[in-house]
């Protein structure tokens, strides 16, 4: 049965890498992207690319939204979604950390409930992925498995509290539908080239310490002994793929991580040296480093990602023995941080200097909301 796959959150970054990747694995399948009115025209820019180089794979823009009716679709659009779909990728969603609660829980939990209405009319529907994070964990501490989601916990941030409702919603709807829920912790850049859309949150300040202009970094917020979970988004979208075929992998939740992640402190160390800056010998409180972003002339470069500096001193640790062993046999593992930080560094810079150098009036993609 030829693959006829259903994707959301398109052109986002993951998106991006989903789609191309599908279309090489997939030769004759017909992929269908619903993209926001306003995200068309950019979106069939992508895709010239890839139908240029996967010319037997038909893929198709459908001008939409999660939030509306049917998706925002036409009567005879959604029938032939119902029709044809064996695979749906639902990854659109504001993870913006600095968003209104009330506009995430409408694209976050109302938009997941209109993919799921989809979902269940579909009728050769093999598996829907649904893409939550890690962080519906909250403000948990200590090993977080798999399969734990609501042990009482609080929320940092709209971001965290909508997905982890949008995933009891999945997790209800896993008992009549091919479900599996994907759980990745920060998604970084590229392991090959480094490339990535927009910096935000625990990787913002990372990259920060590379683009600051002072010779010595800035210093750490908090201690550093938490570890620093961080996955490139190669890992996710070939772990994606590969999940979506496996039969046992229908109703699991699995969490896309480094098993062996390092301490904030070590990632700090290893940027500053291969930034060739001298590592400080202080750390900043996460209350001081706070205020430090709020500075004049940090403050706008720093504004959406304070609430981040909770995620480099946060200990928790996230088991992914589901993952692995589902995994097993594929080839599909999660490389060690330190052997691609150098090229999450070199684009980093390169992308400073492109954003540096660029007129004024040109919209900065880095730091655009994605859905």
């Amino acid at each position: 049965m030829s693959v006829h796959a259903f994707v959301t959150g398109y052109p986002g970054f993951i998106g991006k890498r989903l789609v191309r990747f599908l279309a090489e694995k997939n030769p004759g399948a017909h992929i269908t992207l619903l993209v926001q009115p306003k995200f068309v025209n950019e979106a069939e820019g992508y895709l010239a690319d890839v139908r240029a180089a996967n010319g037997t794979v038909n893929l198709q823009v459908l001008s939409g939204d999660i939030v509306d009716m049917h998706l925002g679709l036409a009567g005879p659009e959604y029938q032939r979604l119902v029709d044809e779909t064996t695979h749906i990728f639902h990854l659109a969603a504001i993870s913006y950390l600095g968003m209104a609660r009330e506009v995430a829980r409408k694209v976050n939990v109302d938009g997941t409930r209109t993919v799921l209405e989809l979902a269940r009319e579909c009728k050769r529907l093999q598996r829907m992925v649904h893409f939550s994070t890690c962080y519906v964990s909250g403000d948990r501490v200590g090993v977080i498995a798999e399969d734990e989601l609501d042990s009482g916990q609080s929320f940092r941030n709209a971001y965290e509290e909508t997905k982890f409702e949008a995933e009891k919603i999945v997790e209800r709807a896993k008992k009549d539908l091919p479900i599996t829920i994907i759980r990745p912790s920060t998604v970084v850049g590229d392991s090959a080239t480094g490339e990535i859309d927009r910096f935000e949150g625990p990787y913002y300040l990372g990259m920060l310490l590379v683009l600051s202009p002072l010779v010595l970094p800035l210093p750490l917020p908090g201690n550093g002994v938490a570890p620093l979970n961080v996955v490139p988004v190669d890992f996710v979208v070939n772990a994606t793929w590969a999940l979506a075929q496996k039969t046992e992998a229908a109703g699991k939740t699995v969490h896309l991580v480094d098993p062996n992640p390092m301490s904030a402190r070590r990632v700090y160390e290893l940027i500053a040296e291969r930034s060739n800056k001298k590592l400080p010998r202080f750390s900043l409180s996460a209350r001081a480093a706070d205020l430090f972003l709020r500075l004049p002339g940090v403050e706008k470069l720093a504004r959406p990602q304070r609430a981040a500096i909770n995620y480099v001193n946060h200990l928790a640790l996230y088991n992914c023995h589901a993952a692995l062993e589902l995994l097993d046999g594929t080839g599909v593992r999660c490389p060690a941080l330190h052997t691609y930080l150098d090229k999450l560094i070199d684009f980093a810079l390169e992308t400073w200097k492109a954003r540096r150098d660029a007129p004024a009036e040109i919209d900065d993609p880095l730091d655009r909301p994605s859905r």
